[in-house]
């Protein structure tokens, strides 16, 4: 009993001082992430002396925290924005996982006494990038990008899982039943469809059935939010069991929930953040302590080779070749290329050759936690300046807003909205609120009034407003405080404005000639944008038109487009090399490598 009191005392220890760290890596940009990993290696075996090495544990219980994880990213990825993103981020999701775990394997066979297939092993363990990182980085990071960008990235790192998790433990059965490369034939081929085809079919009844479930049976609002845990986790162990790939099922369930209306939204949130900040702490801290520092320096220089291919190389390569059929820039598509942080998928799957007995087992484990701390240093610290140098950060629409969503009991078709007046707001100049809003109470130097009664709205007013599903984001404006003016936002939104109502025929013989057919030459600007971006355009949406870029400045009310921007500084496609990437030096460098291999094996024979 006092060794269980022991082991309950270091294990919430760990965890307040990882969530205590959360503060340092806010104040100094770190990568929280990271902090969390270094929390586990300092007080592991090599460090305070904790000792543990339970891999299968490490495994099942990180496995848990994933699909925690993955099923929050889902709930919090709008149906609109997967529309929008979902061929070039599932594309990344299969051939990117592919071409990176191949080039970085090749690079693996060459760099270590690895066979070919030994080092596709390798490839596969590292190649996904890491939902856990990725989302923590782009959401709480306050970096506000482009939608398409974003959603890209998010939609990615949520569905690439499955297929560096199947490609790791086909390799891992074929090296422990010594098959080699005969192993890969169409069972294995039919194994993948299989996997992706449950996964994403009992994902989608799973996000269903949550939604049936909560709407239709009277739960206590405090239980909402574990009904809905608990629902995905079923989803994901029964879509395992039978055969599927669990996490994929478990995100897909997350997008289709998080897409409907549901009881108790505002409390399933608030309850999801936090169980999502829990697993990532414990998976991370967990991995942290199962590695062995002191096995490190060994195989340090080729780590490091390898980290920094997989970066500068193999990534790049692989998101440029993925995105080549798609219309994003060059800098959009180099920042989505230096997105693609490693984290603690690639760390689980390595645990895989450890649980699989194979005689390197530890070596991957070794070579997998390197590359992601490598990961984690050069990516997770530089993302926001990266962001900024290229161009991609999204001059901020309002400024500082203090809101907060209530609550309606049962299926009620409006939202609870409590704003407090800050300074500066446009509330407070005499803009009057749009008359679908339904002010009800103001609450003021600690009193409560109705609306009607209270006048002039004044500074630190709490106002509590009824309004319809989807309008907060216009309403936000009201209540906002101005937002900060740099000196390059009139470049990011073009040089002019246009109305959103001029024909798509008179913007190119003004400015053409313009990369349009005859149909779209009878159409508006506004019907232009829209059709291209899939339906529905947001703010600081760009399309590019031959020379010039259109941009969406503003929205009105109901959503639609209700100023556009025009840039006359020729944008074009990414079909260039990326711009992390430089072949030819590449291919001196392995040329001169491959020249010192074969002469030290030549002098070996003598």
């Amino acid at each position: 009993m006092d060794e269980f009191y022991a082991i309950t005392l270091v294990a919430t220890a760990l965890v307040l001082l990882a969530a205590f760290s959360s503060l340092i890596a806010f104040r100094f940009g770190a990568p929280l992430l990271l902090l969390f990993l270094v929390i586990g290696l300092v007080t592991g075996v090599d460090g305070l002396g904790i000792e543990f090495s339970d891999n299968a544990f490490a495994y099942a219980l990180g496995s848990i925290a994933l699909a925690v994880i993955l099923f929050d990213s889902g709930y919090g990825t709008s149906l609109q924005s997967f529309k929008l993103s979902a061929f070039p981020a599932l594309t990344l999701a299969t051939a990117g996982v592919l071409i990176t775990a191949g080039m970085f394997g090749l690079m693996a066979h060459l760099l270590l006494d690895f066979s070919v297939i030994e080092g596709l092993l390798l490839g596969s363990i590292v190649a996904s990038t890491d939902a856990a990182a990725v989302f923590f980085l782009l959401r709480i990071g306050g970096i506000n990008i482009r939608d398409r960008v974003r959603s890209t990235l998010e939609v990615e790192s949520g569905t690439n899982d499955p297929m560096a998790i199947f490609l790791t433990m086909a390799l891992v059965q074929l090296l422990a039943n010594g098959d080699g490369a005969s192993g890969f034939d169409m069972e294995l081929l039919r194994l993948f469809v299989e996997q992706m085809g449950l996964g994403l079919g009992l994902g989608l009844i799973g996000g269903a059935l949550i939604v049936f479930i909560l709407k239709r049976i009277s739960v206590e609002r405090g239980l909402a939010p574990i009904f809905m845990l608990a629902m995905a986790m079923l989803i994901f162990a029964y879509t395992g069991a039978v055969g599927g790939s669990g996490f994929l099922a478990v995100y897909v369930a997350g997008i289709y929930a998080g897409s409907q209306k549901i009881p108790a939204s505002g409390a399933i949130r608030r309850f999801q953040d936090g169980m999502t900040w829990l697993a990532q702490i414990v998976m991370f801290l967990v991995l942290g302590l199962l590695a062995t520092p002191s096995q490190f320096p060994s195989i340090l220089l080729p780590a490091i080779l390898l980290g920094l291919f997989l970066v500068f190389v193999a990534r790049p390569l692989a998101v440029w070749v993925c995105l080549l059929p798609f219309d994003f820039t060059q800098r959009e598509t180099g920042f989505i290329a230096w997105v693609g942080l490693r984290g603690a998928v690639s760390i689980l799957l390595a645990i895989l050759p450890i649980l699989g007995k194979l005689e390197d087992g530890q070596l991957y484990f070794n070579m997998a936690f390197l590359v992601v701390m490598i990961s984690l240093v050069l990516q997770g610290w530089t993302i926001k300046p990266v962001a900024r140098k290229l161009g991609l950060i999204i001059p901020p629409r309002i400024g500082a807003i203090d809101k907060l969503e209530l609550d309606l009991p049962g299926t009620a078709h409006h939202e609870l909205l409590a704003y407090r007046v800050v300074a500066d707001s446009p509330v407070l100049r005499g803009e009057r609120i749009p008359r679908w809003a339904m002010p009800s109470l103001v609450i003021r130097d600690g009193k409560s009034m109705r609306y009607q009664y209270a006048g002039r709205l004044r500074e630190s007013d709490q106002v509590y407003l009824f309004i319809a599903p989807g309008y907060s984001k216009l309403l936000d404006r009201l209540f906002a405080s101005k937002a900060p003016v740099e000196e390059d936002d009139s470049e990011f939104f073009g040089t002019f404005a246009i109305a959103p109502s001029t024909r798509v025929d008179d913007l190119d013989q003004a400015y053409g000639p313009l990369t349009i057919n005859d149909a779209d030459r009878a159409k508006t600007v506004a019907e232009l944008i829209s059709q291209r971006l899939g339906g529905q355009a947001d703010y600081a949406d760009r399309v590019r038109l031959g020379t010039i870029v259109l941009i969406v400045r503003d929205l009105d009310e109901t959503g639609h487009i209700a100023s556009v921007g025009v840039s006359l500084e020729p944008v074009a496609p990414a079909t260039n090399l990326p711009i992390f990437l430089n072949i030819r030096e590449l291919a001196h460098a392995l040329r001169d490598y491959m020249r010192r291999k074969r002469a030290k094996a030549g002098e070996g024979k003598k």
